[in-house]
């Protein structure tokens, strides 16, 4: 019998979402990741020899694929699987369809075929992965897109993943995270925006299970968004050692 016979309740552990980070390079969001429960990070490029972590290079497409698999079988203590950089991960699909294909460029085969073949790829082992009883967390470097309003013209920082991958990864996470300095009166602060505004992607679908809404901006600490999250003081959040205050790789 395939039809439910009850309703299924929110999920209450950070680790049940999936979460996409972006931001500058070396801002910090390999270090904010690095706090989270069991985190096992699949490399596409280098950043993360300052931090020490469980780390799974990842050059192409078949490697990712492998990992995936292994994952899926569990007997792992990973809790939290977090792709560095989802960025590099679309390229790496992509290099893997031309190559099947036997093409130079996406566009070699006609009629958007090329891009299309590797959207339905990349969509259909990001799903799986993201149906395993893990968090996912994507991490990405940011662009800035022009947006047209009614009465101007604005630009609004995004992920720099092309298009065709943002509207996946952007369609499938429960919470998107922006990360940037913005300048104070005391100098610099590395801050990260959880709500949506004209000037950046951001978002949060989490708020209506815990019944609290994040608050716009917060420190670029995992403690402090964990703690936020589970909408409690501090000395009550669980486990965790402190955000080091300066930024590592990624």
């Amino acid at each position: 019998m395939l039809l439910p016979t009850e309703k299924t309740q929110p999920r209450q552990r950070l680790e049940d979402y999936s979460i996409l980070l972006y931001g500058q390079p070396k801002i910090g969001k390999s270090t904010f990741c690095s706090r989270m429960d069991n985190p096992l990070f699949l490399a596409t490029e280098p950043g993360l020899e300052a931090l020490s972590c469980y780390e799974v290079k990842v050059p192409d497409w078949q490697t990712f694929v492998k990992v995936c698999g292994e994952l899926s079988k569990g007997n792992h203590p990973f809790k939290t699987i977090v792709i560095d950089t989802v960025d590099n991960l679309w390229k790496c699909c992509a290099e893997f369809i031309k190559e099947k294909q036997g093409i130079q460029h996406e566009s070699d085969l006609g009629f958007g075929k090329g891009w299309q073949l590797i959207k339905d790829e990349f969509f259909r082992v990001i799903r799986k992965l993201s149906l395993l009883p893990y968090g996912l967390v994507f991490t990405s470097h940011v662009e800035s897109s022009e947006v047209k309003t009614r009465v101007s013209t604005i630009n609004k920082a995004v992920p720099s993943i092309p298009r065709s991958g943002r509207d996946i990864v952007l369609g499938m996470v429960d919470i998107i995270l922006y990360a940037e300095s913005v300048r104070t009166n005391e100098g610099s602060i590395r801050v990260i925006r959880t709500q949506p505004d004209e000037s950046w992607e951001a978002g949060d679908r989490t708020e209506h299970a815990f019944g609290r809404k994040l608050p716009s901006t917060l420190p670029l600490s995992f403690k402090k968004f964990e703690q936020a999250f589970y909408n409690q003081p501090e000395e009550e959040t669980a486990g965790g050692t402190d955000d080091v205050d300066e930024p590592a790789e990624g």
